[in-house]
């Protein structure tokens, strides 16, 4: 490669990396096994984030789908991505010590979704189909909760009644995408009742805000995250619409030296699950083929921190241990 075509400087997104709800569930697992001792129990991954699983997994942590897997009397956290009540239900029903993780954002569509459905109202569920975050949410009721997927599934839905019909939507989605997803609901049901505040959590809109400022600006742009995280999904399909060659990586030995090719100005971000760790590994990467400066862009500082469960309150001497074994976020 001539040194005219290397990269000369890096873009930091602010903000990126972990947000509050994630911090809270991978404490919540790092807590309970310090508190408990290994094995702690998960069901599914924490957050969908590879390093973050496997960082988990060498510390005590056992990730099952099925909760007949989970051995009786055992300690068991629900991931961040919420449950079904079938899945509260039965976990209860088994006995086994339960914390859980689910994002606080998560939790208020189901607190929303329960509450309308005793005043009778049926749902629209803006998502995607088999994530684990939309199966949780659906699984709060029984029927009467319709997923859409994007604008042409609007027109085949058939609720029961629209007097009282009501929209939620998953919190991880692209901003855009869901707007016009919600526009067509609102054209076919116009009486259909939206949330008071948009279900899309703060981080997946403050990210996808710092990636529309900053496409006009790069050559190319690297997301840090897993390809399960929707999120960190959205934010290279975002910055693709928006004109700007774009590539998501899980970790730096994925990254290609021939995306780099003519590119002056590389664009960095990471999705909500990824940790600033993986941000770090990247940078030295594309510094070793030539990028001279890294530059943090202008960005919300985001300074949300989301309360632990009752029963993983700690000594001052479980705490320093819980803080010493601590993944690293931004900033850290």
């Amino acid at each position: 490669m001539k040194a005219s075509s290397q990269p000369q400087e890096i873009l930091l997104a602010e903000p990126r990396g972990f947000c509050a709800g994630v911090d809270r569930a991978i404490e919540i697992v790092e807590r309970a096994i310090i508190k408990f001792g290994a094995p702690i129990y998960v069901r599914h991954e924490i957050v969908h984030n590879t390093y973050v699983v496997n960082d988990l997994k060498e510390k005590g942590a056992i990730f099952i789908e099925e909760l007949r897997d989970v051995p009786p009397g055992a300690t068991l956290v629900f991931s961040a991505h919420g449950v079904s009540r079938a899945v509260q239900d039965e976990a209860r029903a088994r006995g086994f010590q339960i914390f859980d993780a689910t994002c606080p954002l998560v939790t208020k569509v189901h607190v929303e979704v329960a509450k309308l459905h005793k005043e009778g109202y049926e749902f629209i569920m803006i998502g995607h189909k088999g994530h684990p975050e939309v199966e949780g949410t659906m699984g709060q009721l029984d029927s009467g909760i319709h997923l859409v997927e994007d604008v042409a599934d609007v027109a085949r839905i058939q609720p029961s009644q629209t007097a009282l019909l009501a929209v939620v939507t998953q919190t991880t989605l692209s901003v855009d995408d869901a707007a016009e997803i919600s526009a067509a609901v609102k054209a076919r049901f116009p009486m259909v009742r939206e949330p008071k505040q948009q279900d899309i959590c703060y981080a997946t809109q403050n990210r996808q805000d710092a990636v529309k400022v900053m496409s006009s600006q790069v050559d190319i742009l690297i997301v840090v995250g897993s390809p399960t995280s929707s999120n960190s999904n959205r934010l290279r399909e975002l910055a693709a619409k928006l004109g700007t060659e774009a590539y998501m990586v899980d970790e730096a030995s994925e990254l290609q030296e021939s995306w780099f090719e003519g590119r002056n100005r590389v664009g960095l971000t990471a999705g909500a699950s990824a940790p600033d760790i993986l941000v770090q590994q990247v940078i030295g990467r594309i510094r070793a083929l030539g990028a001279v400066s890294v530059r943090k862009m202008d960005g919300i500082e985001e300074t949300i921190k989301f309360p632990l469960p009752k029963g993983l309150r700690m000594n001052t001497e479980q705490t320093l241990e819980a803080d010493s074994s601590r993944l690293h976020s931004p900033g850290a």
